[in-house]
């Protein structure tokens, strides 16, 4: 059994250098994930620098995750500095090749740090960090290339072994993925354009393993706006992360659940136990 764990943690690093009161809670969910003993951990949004963690960020992680060690790709220019990025953190032992791939999205989502895979034995493991539609919509039309390029290269890897995707894929697919979807349709993240990219993306053979597992179970979300104080409280929330298997494993998957991270808004880990 295999156990892999997700989080888009707004700034990896913010939680493992600053004293905020942000900060502290996001440390409380590291601690976490530490007692959760997964095999592989991957982190999105961590606004690394381009040269990637520091001596001091990799001071602070080997405290949470001592036995592991991290792979990264961060922000690159022409790309925003300290932008978006990825980590995954693995088991001393597991061996993996660390692939970086460009798959010809719009100029710079390649260069910003979204996408990190693994190439592990029997399974490739896939770390994203999907672009939002931005305010206004604004970046929709880029999104929406995204989207496509980015199911045509899952489906790619598909064809040489099983794939186990996840991430921030900042879109709730279904109108139960949401608290308030009557409210939404215009808002980046449940735009009808987004919703079928995501859908696009399952018909080329893939599982959403939460629903796969639970079913049409509602009022279950891993995202709260930060800026609506009540919006964790009121569980008024939206689910836009997640666990994605290859159709011909998803009968393998065991467990695919949201993580409890307290008081903290924002996302909130997920994670996947599945027996390859």
């Amino acid at each position: 059994m295999l156990k892999f764990v997700s989080w888009n943690i707004d700034s990896l690093n913010a939680a493992l250098t600053s004293e905020s009161d942000r900060a502290k809670l996001s440390r409380d969910v590291l601690d976490s994930l530490k007692k959760e003993n997964a095999d592989i951990i991957a982190i999105q949004e961590t606004k690394l620098p381009a040269a990637g963690p520091s001596g001091k960020h990799r001071e602070v992680l080997d405290q949470y995750f001592p036995g592991f060690h991290a792979v990264w790709v961060s922000s690159q220019p022409p790309a925003r500095k300290g932008y978006a990025g990825t980590m995954i953190l693995l088991k001393d032992g597991m061996t993996a090749e660390t692939v970086i791939p460009r798959i010809g999205a719009p100029e710079p989502m390649d260069d910003e740090g979204r996408l990190l895979v693994l190439d592990c034995d029997a399974f490739y493991f896939v770390n994203v960090y999907t672009p939002n539609a931005g305010d206004g919509l604004k970046r929709l039309k880029e999104r929406q290339e995204w989207d496509i390029r980015y199911a045509d290269y899952l489906a790619g890897l598909d064809q040489k072994k099983p794939v186990i995707a996840c991430g921030d894929f900042n879109v709730a697919h279904t109108e139960i993925d949401l608290a308030h979807p009557e409210n939404n349709h215009m808002s980046a993240g449940f735009t009808d354009e987004e919703r079928a990219g995501f859908t696009n993306l399952l018909d080329k053979g893939f599982t959403d393993t939460f629903r796969y597992v639970h079913g049409d179970v509602k009022n279950v979300y891993s995202w709260w706006a930060q800026r609506i104080r009540t919006s964790k409280t009121n569980n008024s929330g939206w689910r836009i992360d997640y666990f994605l298997v290859s159709d011909r494993i998803r009968d393998r998957v065991k467990r695919s659940e949201m993580m409890d991270s307290g008081p903290r808004q924002d996302h909130t880990p997920i994670l996947l136990e599945i027996d390859l």
